[in-house]
């Protein structure tokens, strides 16, 4: 059973990256797929770089060139629950890609035309890892598992996540997510998709970033470490 972790920033991967046995670094896209193992398990370890497209592409490639058997996203979001903070961690159940409109044509925002699904199911044995590892990991992650929505939009109006939390019931945003849940979906991997809460314009919560970066690499490496082992 091969793993594939995608993360949108080198600083998302590199603490993971050292822990790693690299057997072969393979490039392909812009990208580096290193390929190796992590606690004795098969992984492929990649940054895609920020954006849809590149996530996409990059999932596809683990799909096509590495045969992985699932895929792990983790990164950082903007909130917008009312009551997720800067540092909980966000897991999703499903996701929603929010800049997707083809409402004139008489199709739900957010839906990708047609396609015989709105949202995109995560892994349900994949959930459930995630959520155990955030109970049991020292400290116990403030943890929220539901929807979250992606779009090619870094989301800054308080309107704008106003309407994303009205629009979609979601409680995360990002950029990336939704294209890996899709091309994931096309191919029938089970996934699982893992956010650490940057900030919150829904609730006026806020964090200085650099210091959030921090908190956010060591939350997402207990929690893969912890799914990795387990």
């Amino acid at each position: 059973m091969t793993t594939g972790i995608i993360g949108a920033m080198d600083e998302e991967i590199e603490i993971l990256l050292s822990k790693m046995n690299i057997e072969r670094s393979y490039e392909k896209a812009n990208m580096k797929f290193n390929s190796g193992t992590i606690y004795d398990k098969k992984v492929v370890l990649v940054r895609c770089g920020i954006g849809k497209v590149n996530a996409a592409v990059c999932t596809q490639i683990l799909v096509d060139d590495f045969k992985v058997d699932k895929v792990i996203n983790v990164g950082i979001a903007g909130g917008l629950g009312e009551n997720i903070y800067p540092g909980d961690i966000v897991i999703a159940d499903n996701l929603v890609q929010h800049d997707m409109d083809t409402t004139a044509f008489g199709d739900k925002i957010g839906q990708i035309p047609r396609l015989n699904t709105y949202e995109f199911k995560c892994d349900k044995e994949l959930v459930l890892k995630a959520k155990d590892a955030c109970n049991s990991i020292e400290g116990n992650k403030n943890s929220f598992v539901g929807r979250i929505v992606t779009g090619d939009q870094f989301i800054s109006s308080e309107d704008k996540t106003k309407w994303l939390l009205k629009e979609f019931n979601a409680l995360a945003c990002e950029m990336e997510g939704g294209s890996i849940a899709q091309v994931c979906y096309l191919n029938s991997v089970p996934f699982v998709v893992l956010r650490s809460i940057s900030d919150n314009a829904n609730n006026g919560a806020h964090m200085d970033y650099k210091k959030f970066e921090t908190i956010a690499i060591k939350s997402s490496t207990e929690i893969l470490d912890y799914m990795l082992k387990n």
